[in-house]
């Protein structure tokens, strides 16, 4: 069988709704919350300040379709529902924090940035 070459340049290319899903604010959030373990929706939306409970559920249900989130529902009363990161969202992890670290070392620079922009547009 032979190997798919993929392109995300090319605008047909199935990756790019991939990077569009990784590249999602919520999407960093979420990831980087769960790489600590599994956590329960209401233990997520109290750890990502700010995101809304539709929000939540979107990036949740998202993750969850590509393969980088299970969702676990354990019958009790209420059902217990637990959310945890795949093999594949585990590989994540890496890449994800590094841009949090990126972000957050050069928040310094960008701000003075965009300072700078907004005193001239």
């Amino acid at each position: 069988m032979s190997e798919s070459v993929w392109n995300p340049y090319d605008r047909n290319c199935p990756t790019r709704r991939v990077l569009d899903r990784i590249g999602d604010r919520w999407t960093v959030l979420v990831v980087g919350s769960l790489s600590e373990g599994p956590l329960r929706y209401s233990e997520l939306r109290a750890r990502v300040d700010g995101i809304s409970q539709k929000m939540l559920t979107q990036t949740l249900r998202g993750l969850e379709r590509d393969g980088l989130v299970t969702r676990t529902i354990t019958p009790q009363i209420p059902p217990r529902v637990d959310y945890e990161l795949t093999a594949a969202g585990q590989s994540l992890r890496e890449p994800l924090h590094a841009l949090e670290v990126w972000a957050t070392e050069h928040m310094s620079e960008i701000g003075a940035a965009r300072d700078e922009y907004d005193t001239h547009s």
